[in-house]
């Protein structure tokens, strides 16, 4: 049966370990989808640290926007995480929100039409004041209205406060 979970909260809050714990716990074979572009050296060892801490247990896909090309029929997939994956659109459209936003609802509608479990990932990035930067604000709002439409189309949604989930939905 489907079920899409997402659970946000803001940097370092705890989100991933708690998503890929509870995957675990559903689980013996999760899928790890990893949605991150290699913009540096840097990045990419973060990643990596990543990928090998998870272990063997998981099987981990890559893929930056199309998540619909992946066929996890029957899985438990952790999508992590919104966050980047909506970065890969805006940055690809030149910042264009109404493209993105709208290219990203329907690739989420594709992806999400299979009978899986879906962890969503993603970061509440709007709840740290309004920045001074147009391109960041133009993101921030972009990512806002991507959680909106995840959060309503979820059938739990978990805010992580201080490594603590706190149910919302």
């Amino acid at each position: 049966m489907k079920r899409i979970i997402l659970i946000t909260g803001g940097e370092r809050s705890g989100k991933s370990s708690y998503a890929e714990s509870l995957a675990l716990s559903l689980s013996d074979a999760p899928v790890y989808v990893a949605t991150a572009r290699m913009w540096d050296d840097e990045f990419a060892r973060r990643v990596e640290r990543h990928r090998l801490s998870r272990g063997e247990k998981w099987q981990t896909l890559e893929e930056e926007k199309n998540l619909s090309r992946l066929n996890i029929a029957g899985r438990v997939a952790v999508i992590d995480c919104v966050t980047l994956w909506c970065t890969n659109f805006f940055f690809d459209t030149q910042s264009d929100v109404d493209s993105s936003l709208e290219k990203l609802k329907k690739e989420f509608d594709a992806f999400t039409a299979q009978e899986s479990t879906f962890i969503f990932v993603t970061n509440e990035i709007g709840m740290g004041g309004v920045s001074p930067d147009p391109l960041q604000r133009k993101f921030t709002d972009l990512q806002g209205w991507v959680n909106q439409y995840i959060a309503s189309r979820a059938d739990e949604v978990i805010l992580m406060v201080s490594g603590i989930p706190v149910k919302v939905k």
